[in-house]
């Protein structure tokens, strides 16, 4: 005749899950208050990454004539989270860190490419 075997549960268990809950809570805390602490940096490196982005990409794809898959190999190592995007139309190159920074540049003349400030962004 077969018995049915049941395992016992122990308090370890319950225990052990109540750690895990504490140190994830403490580690998420250590990384809020880390990211706070770094905000400023974080979003400057942003916004020099997005206007480097866009002014080597403007100058390679409307200075030296290449195409935007040649230009995108122009990054520089770290610069995998910028995105570039191209408008022919307008000679124009624009560039973004997601939800932290954004960059155009464009062609004007034999000015070579220019950054464009924030009032020239807006007024696009």
């Amino acid at each position: 005749m077969a018995t049915a075997t049941s395992t016992q549960i122990t308090k370890e268990t319950p225990r052990r899950f109540k750690k895990l809950k504490i140190v994830g809570a403490i580690l998420f805390g250590v990384a809020a208050v880390w990211l706070l602490w770094n905000w400023n940096s974080i979003k400057g490196q942003a916004r020099v990454a997005a206007a480097y982005g866009a002014h080597i990409t403007c100058a390679c794809r409307y200075i030296e004539g290449r195409d935007m898959a040649s230009c995108e190999t122009d990054k520089e190592k770290g610069m995998e989270i910028v995105r570039l995007s191209d408008d022919p139309e307008n000679k124009r190159i624009y560039a973004s860190v997601p939800f932290l920074a954004e960059a155009v540049a464009e062609r004007r003349g034999a000015f070579g490419c220019m950054q464009l400030n924030e009032a020239e962004i807006e007024a696009l």
